[in-house]
């Protein structure tokens, strides 16, 4: 019994100093693509929907698929997905 209980304190305490010594979070590379962060912090995205099929569209419709606008993220979000970016 001793035997086992040793073992497992001695596990816990190497698996704890290890997490502390964990590399920091990476970020989600494939959200950093689709989104644009400004000099103020600010989180910009594309409209939705104008990937193709534009032509019959109007004029002015087609240039505001090009427009970004704002996209919103909880602080929870932004530190899991964009560490270190913010």
């Amino acid at each position: 019994m001793k035997k086992n209980v040793r073992y497992v304190i001695l596990h816990r305490i190497l698996r704890n100093q290890a997490l502390k010594r964990a590399k920091p979070m990476k970020t989600h590379k494939s959200l950093l693509k689709r989104l644009k962060i400004t000099k103020n912090g600010k989180i910009l995205a594309r409209k939705p929907g104008f990937n193709h099929f534009n032509a019959k569209q109007k004029r002015t419709k087609q240039l505001a698929g090009k427009k970004d606008r704002p996209f919103n993220m909880t602080n929870k979000e932004k530190s899991r997905f964009l560490p270190g970016l913010l």
